[in-house]
């Protein structure tokens, strides 16, 4: 049994002591049935003449329930009322616990009587559930609830809510949202509350910003949740709306959120300063209203930072949603040191995070700095976070993140929030440092590969390009050269080795290398190929010999071309490689049936050389296919737009090479790319003289008598001795040899050039002689009187020719 004081409330439609649900009956003060409810049959089953009249004790009551029920008659009779559980005995004899409330009353006779209102036990204790949750809400629950009525006006609210607005729960009544929040938070929570008293649609868990008046620089985060109220017949009666506080929990997603994203955005690429540059994407303005990232000045070269992370850095990112901030902060790729005592300053010399929430007190700052901290001031920067960038033990340089237009200051989940984008950044852009230490080394050893200055020559005027493709492609195998060769000839050559990287860059050299001791050889163009061809085989038969750790040689292509200043005469032959482009002097592109060869390095197959004679001022353009490729075009497409780049005019080479670039590779490309212009010259007639002998044993004086002459009308004199020495021996050793008729020729131009050909194809050799020998002496006289000399062949013929250097007079 449950006793308590008498308790009387309002009645209401689950109230299961009201009129419409609740049993009565009426007890005289003998403890007779006086009276009896329609509800009273229906819970109990008696009709009202069975049991008006009797005793209640009689009907009502079950054996061995009279003590329980004679101890709650008289608790009701000292309190003049009472409330409790009682057990019944219902019309079937079941017994049935009701929960009872007793009160005196007088009739108009002066006599007492007592009503009893009651309902079965389950219904009032979900009543008494129903009541402590309804109780619950308003006195105990952590979360907020307002009842607001169809004006929005507010009607109720509970406990949570009157903390989380600062003023008393009686209060708000009769308030609207607009008293206690800022216009914008106000009206789009209101907006919300009049669509689901309009439609009835509840709302739920809608997140929004939310700052109180009494504290506008306090961002909270709140869920609200909202459901229409109304009565039995429908009618609105207003809503109720439940608020919580979900701003650390929003903090935590955003800052996971954030942090996805930054894992996702920072470290696209193995460049230093683009990853800078996605870092300051990623903080601001998710986390700050203003960053600059600097990183020391090693670290952008690829080199790594004294360990005491000391000395000046540079500027690589700054970026800011205030519009004049980037007149205050240094520019990208400044180089700063900061002020000593300044919160940067203090990171890098202590390797830890500073947190300075509140900038305006901050002494040091101003006194380092004090004209651009008035101005960052004025701004509005009051906040101030410095995380270190550092990244398998090594300090790379720091994150300032400041905050002037929002108004909360930095906090320490902010500061850890920074830290995790700072490591994330600090690895990337430590790999990106190293990446670029290798790559730079790769470069460099490519370069050193590579022709530097290309030296002036009298065949040819020359320019050219070469563009590395871009670093996460790695260093290529393309390479160029000019190589002079006897007779004021010059040899065009460019490979390329397929593959890229540090090995790729090796083998070129090496080929490079052979190139050009093949070229001072003084072969043909098709059979410098065929030696290239065996080489290559050879470095790939050595390679596949070696660990394995190496990666194998594909290949490589080449296009090796001579061209004879003298005879306008230009042979060339290609292995795999791109064919020329001519242009000549009248603008025409001209075709060569060059046929293309298999690359370097397939074995087996011949080389074919073509011979083609050039016009004076003839653009011979040579290339790699990375040129042609880039941008996605094909071969065809490439080689249209190069002859519409090359058709000009254009002042000089260079200015070629550049249009040629600009219209090719709009951006940097993919492979690496090479191009080698040259225009052809033509030597003047009058310094080149040319004599048929007859292979008999006079030749010999009269190449002299011959020499002689033109050396006098040439003005030079001086050099008639010497050069009628040479031509002799030269001569006497082919007329000796050879047999047949001969060809001496004499070209100036810088050098004094004697050639002698003959039909033999018996190579001199140059040796020492004995005291006692009767001959051998001829070729080593040569070569005493001569700067160079060498032997050269030819279609049925063999050339040995000498230079003597010319002054400056004499060339005249």
């Amino acid at each position: 049994m449950h006793n308590t004081s008498p308790t009387w409330l309002s009645e209401s439609p689950d109230d299961p002591f009201s009129v419409h649900r609740s049993a009565s009956a009426v007890l005289d003060g003998r403890g007779r049935v006086v009276g009896w409810s329609e509800q009273a049959t229906a819970l109990l089953g008696y009709q009202a003449d069975e049991v008006l009249g009797r005793a209640a004790r009689e009907v009502l009551i079950a054996d061995g329930d009279e003590a329980v029920i004679a101890e709650a008659s008289a608790a009701c009779l000292r309190q003049r009322g009472w409330f409790g559980l009682l057990p019944v005995r219902d019309r079937a004899g079941h017994r049935v616990f009701v929960g009872f409330r007793a009160r005196k009353v007088r009739r108009l006779d002066s006599t007492d009587e007592w009503l009893l209102v009651g309902s079965l036990a389950e219904d009032i204790v979900q009543w008494d559930i129903d009541r402590a949750v309804l109780d619950g809400f308003f006195r105990r629950s952590p979360v907020g609830v307002a009842v607001l009525g169809p004006d929005l006006r507010i009607l109720r609210v509970n406990r949570a809510i009157a903390r989380f607005g600062g003023l008393p729960t009686e209060a708000y009544r009769g308030l609207r949202t607009a008293d206690f929040l800022l216009g914008p938070d106000t009206k789009l929570i209101e907006d919300r509350l009049r669509g689901v008293l309009a439609t009835g649609r509840p709302l739920i868990f809608a997140e929004q910003r939310c700052r109180l008046l009494r504290d506008p620089q306090k961002e909270l985060i709140v869920s609200v949740s909202a459901f229409r109220m109304e009565d039995p017949s429908g009618k609105v009666l207003g809503a109720t709306e439940i608020v919580e506080d979900v701003t650390d929990r929003h903090r935590a997603r955003r800052r996971l959120a954030l942090l996805n994203e930054a894992g996702a955005r920072i470290g696209s690429t193995l460049d230093v300063a683009r990853t800078a540059r996605e870092l300051a994407e990623a903080a601001v303005p998710a986390l700050a209203d203003a960053l600059s990232v600097d990183l020391l000045e090693p670290v952008p070269r690829g080199e790594e930072p004294a360990p005491d992370a000391m000395g000046p850095l540079r500027r690589m990112a700054a970026r800011s949603i205030l519009p004049d901030a980037l007149r205050v902060m240094y520019p990208a790729g400044h180089l700063f040191s900061f002020p000593e005592d300044t919160a940067p300053s203090r990171c890098l010399a202590e390797r830890r995070p500073v947190l300075e929430p509140f900038l305006e007190g901050r002494r040091e700052w101003v006194a380092a700095e004090p004209e651009r901290a008035a101005r960052a001031l004025a701004m509005g920067v009051h906040s101030l976070m410095v995380v270190p960038l550092a990244a398998r033990g090594v300090v790379l340089g720091l994150v300032c993140l400041w905050r002037a237009q929002r108004p909360e200051p930095f906090e320490e989940d902010d500061l850890t929030l920074a830290e995790e984008f700072a490591a994330r950044a600090a690895v990337c852009i430590d790999n990106a440092r190293r990446y670029t230490q290798q790559h730079n080394a790769a470069e460099a050893l490519q370069r050193s590969l590579l022709p530097g200055e290309v030296p002036e020559h009298p065949a040819v005027e020359t320019a050219h390009r070469y563009l590395p493709a871009h670093a996460s492609a790695g260093v290529g195998g393309d390479w160029f050269d000019v190589i002079p060769l006897s007779g004021l000839r010059v040899a065009l050559v460019v490979g390329d080795v397929v593959g890229h990287g540090m090995h790729a860059s090796a083998t070129m050299g090496r080929l490079r290398a052979a190139v050009h001791t093949l070229a001072h050889l003084d072969l043909a163009p098709d059979e410098v190929l065929a030696r290239l061809d065996d080489l290559v085989d050879h470095l790939a038969t050595e390679q596949r010999g070696a660990d394995g750790t190496t990666p194998p040689i594909v290949g490589a292509t080449c296009l090796y071309s001579i061209y004879d200043p003298v005879s306008r005469h230009c042979v060339m032959a290609r292995a795999g490689h791109p064919p020329p482009t001519v242009l000549g002097p009248d603008g025409r592109v001209r075709p060569i049936d060059l046929a293309a060869g298999p690359p370097l390095g397939v074995g087996g197959l011949p080389f074919e050389a073509a011979e083609v004679e050039l016009d004076e001022g003839s653009l011979i353009a040579l290339y790699s296919d990375g040129l042609l490729l880039a941008g996605q075009r094909d071969i065809d497409q490439g080689l249209a737009l190069l002859r519409s780049a090359l058709a000009g005019p254009f002042h000089s080479l260079e200015h070629t090479c550049k249009a040629v670039e600009d219209l090719m590779l709009p951006e940097r490309p993919t492979d690496d790319v090479t191009l080698l212009l040259g225009r052809t010259r033509v030597l003047a007639a009058e310094n080149v003289a040319t004599w048929k002998l007859s292979s008999e044993p006079t030749a010999a004086g009269r190449a002299r008598t011959l020499v002689s002459d033109r050396l006098t009308e040439w003005g030079l004199e001086e050099l008639a001795f010497t050069t009628e020495l040479i031509v002799s021996e030269l001569v006497t050793n082919a007329y000796r040899y050879a047999g047949g008729p001969l060809q001496l020729r004499l070209i100036r131009d810088g050098h004094l050039i004697c050639e002698v050909s003959d039909t033999s194809s018996t190579s001199p050799h140059l040796r020492q002689a004995s005291s006692t020998d009767e001959g051998g002496r001829g070729l080593f006289l040569v070569a005493q009187l001569s700067e160079r000399w060498g032997t050269r062949y030819g279609r049925n013929r063999k050339t040995i020719w000498a230079e003597q250097p010319l002054t400056a007079r004499q060339g005249e």
